[in-house]
Parts: C-alpha cells; structure tokens; sequence
C-alpha cells in the first residue's frame, strides 16, 4: 500500500475532530455513513433496503447497479479527497465498475483507496462488500483534480 501526505483538507477535518461527522446531501439522503478514513483510503457503510433494489422473482432482491456503482465512487472519491489542499476540488472523469456477485439487501461496505496521485489526476481502486465480508464489485476511477474557483 504507497503512503500519502495527508491533503490540507483532510488535516483541517481532523483538528476540529469531525473525521466521522455526518455528511449532507447524498450521504444524508441515502444513509451513507463513514467509518474509516486516513490519508488515501476511506470506507463507508451503507444498510441497503428494497427501496434500493429491484426483485428477480425466486432470486429474491437485488441492489441497484447504479446504487453499487454510487456507493464505490463515494468511497474512492472520498479517499481521493483525502489527499487535497485548500484550493483543490476534482471531478470524476472516468468510472469502471466489474460486478462479480448480486448485491442484495443489507448491510454493504465500500473500500476505497489511491493507487497513484500526480498533481493533475488520481486514480484509485474499490472494493465493494457484504455484511459477511463477501467481496460482491470493484470499481475503478480516474480523478481530475482543478482549482477551486473564487479560491486564493
């Protein structure tokens, strides 16, 4: 695993003792909650219910793909901005998901870490898994970091 220097962002987070604090808009909306954070990785937890998902008949329920593909790119993009500075945002510019089990209702947990930061792009990997620690997705992003506008 390549170690980090934590982002100005992140190490002002952490002086103010808000590393686990609840986040508004989608974390909020859909229940997201973060469990672990550090310099370059991050994990989230999120308890799926049918609202989430679609029914298969016998099969039973299975989560959204989308919902999956969200709750991975949250989780690497929070270890992305891990590793910003005052001034720093980014935007996704490329997204890959692999599904390798049906996601089905419960408790999931998104792994993500940063495999590579320049000064323009991140790239980090994901890990998506059951309550049973059942590796369910991975995903892959590409981040483009810019400067904030109307930032000094």
């Amino acid at each position: 695993m390549t170690d980090f220097r934590a982002g100005e962002r992140f190490l002002e987070m952490q002086e103010k003792g808000d590393t686990r604090a609840p986040r508004g808009g989608i974390w909020a909306f859909l229940g997201w909650r973060l469990v672990d954070l550090g310099p370059g990785y991050a994990s989230l937890e999120w308890d799926t219910t049918t609202d989430h998902a679609f029914p298969t008949g016998d099969d039973g329920w299975i989560v959204h793909g989308g919902m999956v593909t969200a709750l991975l790119d949250t989780a690497m993009g929070q270890s992305t901005w891990t590793l910003l500075d005052r001034g720093e945002v980014f935007l996704t510019a490329n997204l890959h998901t692999e599904f390798y089990r049906p996601a089905r209702p419960g408790l999931l947990r998104a792994k993500g870490r940063v495999v590579h930061k320049t000064r323009r792009v991140a790239f980090a990997v994901g890990e998506l898994f059951d309550g049973d620690g059942k590796l369910l997705a991975g995903g892959r992003v590409t981040n483009m970091m810019l400067e904030e506008k109307g930032s000094d």
